[in-house]
């Protein structure tokens, strides 16, 4: 009787039966990628955007209590809760990609910071998701319309940030407890190699759109809707371009909406835009506003303003020592409005985040890598004050 070989090729029929599973996966896929808009999902702000004069004065700066003996902090993100209060969210530990690394949070109320809570470590998450993390990246926090506070982190497996994976967690008592919802369906491809960075886009129905990018070998970014209960649909990738990441994306009108990207090739900041309300993107040229590689947010405000957090590069200075705060003109002619934080060449002022709350400006970020820094200011308009 003939033995089976062993070793060699795989047998036909195993063969065509990955083929046809990979071809299934790949066509549901396809599905999620540009298409047409459903009902609602247009950004919230559709009235045209026109700009108003406006100034900003600081009304308090403080650091977020952090963790008891933990050296390192980056990568902030704010979200707004029902009543006015602000949360935050951060990763620390002993250093990035460490394996004690945790994401923490925050709550504003009442003009201070409470102390901080632990929310996701590798030990909570490796046991939702049935796999070992090894990694904990970038938080992304968005508060939707029922309260739910829905919270975006990067996690890996095996491998550097290009293995990434994005964890959706939610909180249904305002940021206290979080249950991880799902991974987040990214690529077809093993699902790896998405990251998140900047805060999401309000669309008309209640759902958001989540920026995000892919980062293996070429850089794009891209975002994904959510409806508003979450659930993510379309994915759509932003322009054209493989050298750019961390987009932050802000709409002009129902149909017009921009993105700005950090960038490692020009060393400006990458513009794109669509004129289909997020459909489709075309690329612009750089803003004549450097970027070494940095990342940054934009906002528009109740006013009409957009205003954009990002590292200035001053004659002397280094990529990441200073953060400018600047207004838009249009989309591609901006004019500084306050300065931040200006330290000496070689310190780390990076990682913006910027949400707005009644007529006060919060604004979070990296502080040379050791903790989050929090400014807020009074929104004015030139003459009132």
């Amino acid at each position: 009787m003939s033995m089976p070989p062993r070793g060699g090729a795989a047998p036909p029929l195993l063969t065509a039966g990955c083929i046809v599973i990979f071809a299934i996966a790949f066509l549901f896929e396809l599905e999620r990628w540009p298409g047409a808009l459903k009902a609602g999902e247009v950004p919230a702000h559709t009235d045209q955007l026109t700009p108003q004069p406006m100034t900003l004065t600081e009304r308090s700066s403080s650091l977020i209590p952090m963790p008891a003996e933990v050296p390192s902090a980056h990568a902030s993100s704010m979200a707004r809760l029902p009543g006015g209060d602000v949360i935050a969210f951060w990763w620390a530990g002993s250093r990035e990609s460490g394996p004690d690394v945790k994401v923490y949070a925050a709550r504003w109320s009442d003009g201070s910071w409470s102390q901080p809570w632990e929310v996701a470590s590798r030990e909570s998450l490796g046991a939702a998701l049935n796999f070992g993390v090894r990694r904990i990246g970038n938080p992304v926090a968005w508060t939707a319309p029922d309260g739910t506070v829905h919270l975006y982190v990067v996690a890996t497996g095996l491998g550097g940030w290009a293995a990434s994976r994005v964890v959706q967690l939610a909180s249904t008592d305002e940021g206290r407890n979080f249950g991880v919802k799902r991974l987040l369906p990214m690529s077809p491809l093993f699902n790896t190699s998405v990251l998140v960075r900047n805060a999401p886009v309000a669309l008309a129905d209640g759902g958001w759109w989540l920026p995000v990018y892919f980062e293996l070998g070429v850089k794009y970014p891209q975002m994904l809707s959510f409806d508003k209960h979450g659930k993510p649909g379309r994915m759509t990738r932003i322009g054209s371009r493989t050298s750019t990441l961390q987009p932050t994306i802000v709409p002009f009108s129902g149909s017009e909406v921009h993105a700005w990207m950090r960038d490692g090739d020009e060393q400006r900041v990458q513009h794109a835009h669509s004129k289909d309300g997020g459909v489709s993107w075309s690329d612009m040229p750089a803003l004549d506003l450097p970027n070494k590689n940095t990342s940054l947010s934009a906002l528009r405000l109740s006013n009409g303003a957009v205003v954009m957090l990002h590292n200035h590069v001053m004659p002397g200075g280094s990529d990441r020592n200073m953060l400018r705060l600047s207004v838009a003109s249009d989309a591609r002619t901006w004019t500084r409005l306050v300065d931040v934080v200006h330290g000496k060449a070689g310190e780390e002022f990076s990682y913006p985040d910027l949400q707005q709350v009644g007529d006060q400006l919060h604004v979070t970020y990296t502080s040379r890598r050791s903790a989050i820094a929090h400014h807020v200011f009074d929104i004015g308009t030139q003459g009132s004050l």
